[in-house]
Formats: structure tokens, sequence, C-alpha cells
């Protein structure tokens, strides 16, 4: 399988991707960078063999941390990525007119250059919209500081092993709440729950110490593999109970095109099954 990236994410569970061409593998300051072409994923990057971004199916959970908490808020005009060294979150963010500024930090800026040159298409130009603001730091020590308060944070983080283990604290959880204006909106993306429901049960029981509506909802990307991915939500604001047709007047103000989001699915993405909410604390 010398022409395959097996990806060993989970202990007793593993997938892998045909690499048709391998356009580039080399090891940052961090980890170990890969992007390599496949017949049916387009460009693939892989952070330590784990697929971070795919050009075919990123939409999905771009989409899904970008539009679910903006047209929920229904004002955002500031918005907080922490992670998204891709770019693809900030292409998202951007899309609404509305957003006067993002403000990304990403720990490793050799993943901000690589994903410049070798997936273009993922960022779709958003490092050079003037409304984003890079900055290459500790996503955690920038959390801790003092500073502006933002409507919605978005954590974009890799898998809670390496420089990512520490955005899934509850020092981190609320270090963030502490950075949110009134009625902010935090959202995280928490793994595979039928693979990892650990991950989840530990930030939902965070979320419910610091929020008054702490909750997670989900979306299936296929290269994260073993069924829907998870992604927490905490606010102290209404935002969850937006009517359907408030949604979709937002979402038609917008003028977005979306080829996952739509509002009926945003509303039907916190309706969990049964095996998700036996894992909420």
């Amino acid at each position: 399988m010398s022409d395959w990236v097996r990806e060993r994410l989970h202990r007793d569970f593993a997938q892998a991707l045909r690499v048709e061409r391998m356009l580039y593998d080399s090891e940052t300051a961090h980890q170990r960078l890969k992007v390599f072409e496949n017949p049916t994923f387009g460009r693939v990057m892989t952070l330590d063999d784990v697929v971070q971004v795919t050009e075919a199916d990123n939409f999905i959970y771009h989409e899904m941390l970008t539009h679910v908490p903006i047209l929920a808020h229904g004002s955002a005009r500031r918005v907080l990525i922490v992670g998204g060294g891709d770019g693809g979150m900030a292409r998202e963010a951007l899309r609404h007119a509305g957003i006067e500024r993002v403000t990304m930090v990403e720990i490793d800026a050799g993943v901000v250059e690589f994903a410049k040159d070798y997936l273009p298409g993922i960022s779709a130009g958003a490092f050079d919209d003037p409304r984003l603001e890079l900055v290459i730091a500790d996503g955690a020590e920038f959390m801790r500081r003092d500073g502006a308060a933002f409507d919605v944070i978005i954590v974009d983080s890799t898998d809670p092993v390496g420089p990512g283990e520490v955005l899934f604290t509850d020092s981190f959880y609320g270090h963030a709440k502490r950075r949110l204006a009134p009625d902010g909106i935090l959202v995280t993306q928490n793994g595979v729950p039928f693979l990892q429901g650990a991950e989840l049960t530990n930030t939902m029981r965070a979320f419910r110490s610091l929020f008054a509506d702490a909750a997670c909802y989900l979306a299936t990307v296929p290269t994260y593999a073993g069924g829907p991915m998870a992604f927490g939500w905490g606010t102290d604001g209404p935002a969850r109970e937006t009517p359907l047709d408030v949604l979709r007047g937002r979402f038609e103000a917008a003028g977005i095109a979306t080829d996952y989001y739509t509002p009926e699915v945003h509303q039907a993405a916190f309706a969990l099954p049964g095996y998700v909410q036996k894992l909420l604390p």
C-alpha cells in the first residue's frame, strides 16, 4: 500500500486514501504536512497523516461551522477563528457582507503558506480580503489575553493530540466565553462521536457549566470517517431558538449559495440520535 496514506487517528479503526500524486511532504516546526491528489477527493491535506481538508468535501465542514452560528446570531459583526490555517473557515465567514472583521489565530505559519501554495481553492481569496486579520500565535495564549469581544468564536482545531490538545480544556473554554460579546456564540469541532465519544462528553460537560444554552449539532463529512461529526454549541443568548422562517429570511438576505447548509438542515442538525444523546452529561 505504498501508494496509499493510512490514517491512524483511532486505535482500532483506520481509513486510507489512495495517493495518485504526492505534491508535498515535509516537516514543519509542529507537525508533518502532506498534500496529495486523490481521484475522488481532489487535493488532500494531512497533518501527521490525519486528514484535515480535501477539495471535494471541505464545504460541508466549513459551511456548518460558520453559517449555523452566524445566521443564528443574526447580527454578528466580529468573528474569531482559532485554527483554520487552510483558509476555508475564513472563506465562508467572509461571504457574509455584514461581517466587519474576521480574526484568524493559527499556530503554524507553515500551514497557512502551504495552503496558499497547494490548496488555493480552499481559501478562495480569503487571505486577500481586507477584513481578515491573520495572527500567527498559540490560540490558547491568544484567548487568555484581554482584548476585543467577538460575536462568534469558531474553534477549528485539530484533534485533541499534540498542538490541538490544549484547545479542548475547561480552561480554554472559560477564556473563550470571556471573549464573547453579549449573546455571542462559541462553536467547536468535536470529532466523530461514534469513535470519539469522550471528546464530545468532556466538551459538553464544560459547556454546561459555562453557558445557559449548551448543545451540539451534527454534519456528515465523508473523509472524517466513522459517522457524523459533532460540533459543540455554547451561548447565553437565544440564538438556537431562532424560528425557521427567520433563518430563511436571513439566508436569503445574505445571498449565499451553499452546497450543504440550508435553514432546514440548520434546525435539523440539532436533532440528535440516541447514541449521541447518551454521550451528553
